[in-house]
C-alpha cells in the first residue's frame, strides 16, 4: 500500500500547487505528514523524519542557497552575469546556450554537488537566456541535466563511489565507462532541453538596464565577472583532489584547502570577490534594503520549499519504501536492467540519488553472482547502470527538483513536465548505453 500512497502523494502535491495555488511548502509538509499517518509509521518517526529532513537538508545546501543568491545579486546589478554572457554569446553563438549550460554543468559537477553547481551557474544562466532573447526553460533543463548526468554516473562524486566500493568494482573501470555513458545520456538530455523544454516560454527575468548591460561603461570586464563563479568552483575542485584520506598528505596547506574548499567558505569567498565588481562600493549594497537584503528574502522561499522537500524525502525513506520495492523487484530477472528499475523505483520513492546509489548497491551486492555479474567490467558497468537509474525520476521529494524549478521560476506542473521527464530521459539513455557496452566487452 505505501507504494499506492505515494502516488495518491505526488498526485496530491501537483494538485494543490498548480490547480489550487497553495504555497508549495505548506503542500509539502502537510502531505509529507499525511502519507506518513497513512503508511503506519509511529507519530514519534514522523516527527523525527520531520526534523531530520528539513534540518538536514538546509544544513547540507541551506547557507549554499543564501551565498548562492547573493552572488547572482552581485552580478545582475553589477552588470558582470550580462558581461559574462556577451563573452560566452560570441564564442558559442546564440543558439547554442542550452549546449553551452549543459556542458558546463557536466563539468562542473564531477567535483562540485549538483545544488553547489547551480547555485553557482544560474546567473550566467540567466544572463545568457537574456541576451540571447530566449526562454530560460531550455539552458535551465541542460543545467540540470548536465549536473546531475555527472553527479550520478562519473566519480569522485560520493554516490557512484560508495556503489563502487560496495560491488568491490574497479573505479578506473567505473570511471572509463561511466565518463562516455553520461555523456550519452548528457547529448540526449541537451536535445530534449533544446527541442522541447525550450518551447515553454519563462522570462530570465533579468532586467537589460544601463545598469546591468555588458555595453555599460560601469559594467566589470567578463573576467573579472567570472571570478566570484571560477575561484569557489576551483578552491572545491582543490578540497576534492587534496582529500587526505585520497592523498595520504596531510598538513596545514592541505588542511587549509579543505577548509576553503567546503561549498560554503569557498561561496563566502565569492561574495567577498563580488565587492570587486562594483566601480564604487556603498554600505546600502549591504544592507537590508539594498541587494543583499532583496537577495536573502528572494532565498527565503526557495529555502523554505527545498527544506520541506527534504521533508518529504526523508519520511519516505524512515516509511521503509526502498526495502519494500527492492523485495518486490528482485524477484524479476532482468539482467543488467535489474539494478537500473532497483535504483529508478528507490530514487522516485525517496528523492536522494545518493540513497538509491548506496541502498540498491546494498541489495545487488548478495546476488551478484547468481546475477551472473562477475567481471570486473561486469562489475563496473553495474554501478553506472544503477547510477543511470538513481537519475529517474526527480521530483517533488528531491531538493535538487526544487533548486532548479524554483530558481527558474517555474511552477510544479512544469517542473514535472520538463525537469522530471528530462532527468527519466537522462537515467534511460543512461541505462540503453551501459546495455551497449555490456554487450560489446562482456
Amino acid at each position: 500500500m505505501e507504494i499506492v500512497y505515494l502516488i495518491i502523494a505526488v498526485i496530491a502535491i501537483i494538485i494543490l500547487t498548480t490547480k489550487l495555488k497553495i504555497h508549495a511548502f505548506l503542500a509539502l509538509f502537510i502531505i509529507s505528514i499525511l502519507y506518513g499517518i497513512f503508511a503506519g509509521m509511529p507519530y514519534a518517526d514522523i516527527i523525527m523524519s520531520i526534523n531530520e529532513g528539513f534540518g538536514g537538508t538546509l544544513g547540507k545546501i541551506g547557507l549554499i542557497i543564501v551565498l548562492g543568491v547573493i552572488i547572482g545579486a552581485f552580478l545582475e546589478n553589477t552588470g558582470g552575469a550580462i558581461a559574462i554572457a556577451e563573452k560566452v554569446l560570441k564564442v558559442i553563438g546564440s543558439k547554442r546556450v542550452p549546449t553551452a549550460m549543459g556542458i558546463i554543468g557536466y563539468i562542473v559537477s564531477i567535483p562540485v554537488f549538483a545544488d553547489s553547481g547551480f547555485m553557482l551557474l544560474h546567473p550566467l544562466n540567466k544572463s545568457l537566456s537574456k541576451r540571447a532573447k530566449i526562454s530560460i526553460a531550455g539552458p535551465a533543463i541542460a543545467l540540470g541535466l548536465g549536473l546531475m548526468a555527472s553527479h550520478t554516473m562519473v566519480p569522485p562524486t560520493p554516490g557512484p563511489i560508495a556503489a563502487a566500493g560496495i560491488l568491490e568494482a574497479d573505479l578506473g573501470l567505473v570511471i572509463a565507462f561511466g565518463f562516455p555513458t553520461s555523456l550519452i545520456a548528457l547529448a540526449v538530455g541537451i536535445i530534449f532541453a533544446k527541442k522541447y523544454a525550450s518551447k515553454t516560454y519563462i522570462d530570465p527575468g533579468v532586467e537589460l538596464t544601463e545598469d546591468n548591460t555588458g555595453e555599460s561603461k560601469d559594467s566589470p570586464s567578463a573576467f573579472k565577472a567570472s571570478i566570484p563563479i571560477l575561484v569557489p568552483i576551483v578552491l572545491i575542485v582543490l578540497k576534492s583532489v587534496l582529500n587526505p584520506v585520497k592523498t595520504g598528505m596531510d598538513n596545514a596547506f592541505i588542511a587549509m584547502i579543505n577548509f576553503v574548499g567546503e561549498p560554503v567558505i569557498s561561496l563566502l569567498i565569492g561574495i567577498l570577490l563580488c565587492l570587486l565588481l562594483p566601480k564604487k562600493i556603498n554600505k546600502e549594497m549591504l544592507s537590508s534594503t539594498g541587494w543583499v537584503g532583496k537577495a536573502i528574502k528572494d532565498a527565503a522561499s526557495i529555502i523554505l520549499i527545498t527544506g520541506a522537500g527534504g521533508i518529504f524525502g526523508k519520511i519516505l525513506q524512515n516509511s521503509g519504501i526502498a526495502e519494500i520495492l527492492g523485495q518486490t523487484l528482485t524477484d524479476y530477472n532482468m539482467g543488467i536492467f535489474l539494478p537500473f528499475v532497483l535504483a529508478a523505483a528507490i530514487k522516485t520513492a525517496q528523492g536522494s540519488s545518493t540513497v538509491a546509489l548506496v541502498t540498491t548497491a546494498s541489495i545487488i551486492m548478495p546476488m551478484m553472482g547468481s546475477l551472473g555479474f562477475d567481471s570486473e567490467i561486469q562489475k563496473a558497468l553495474v554501478v553506472i547502470v544503477i547510477g543511470a537509474g538513481s537519475a529517474v525520476v526527480s521530483h517533488a521529494n528531491d531538493s535538487f527538483f526544487w533548486v532548479v524549478t524554483q530558481m527558474s521560476g517555474m511552477n510544479v506542473n512544469t517542473g514535472y513536465r520538463l525537469f522530471s521527464l528530462g532527468s527519466g530521459l537522462l537515467g534511460l539513455t543512461g541505462a540503453i548505453a551501459v546495455f551497449i557496452f555490456y554487450t560489446i566487452f562482456t
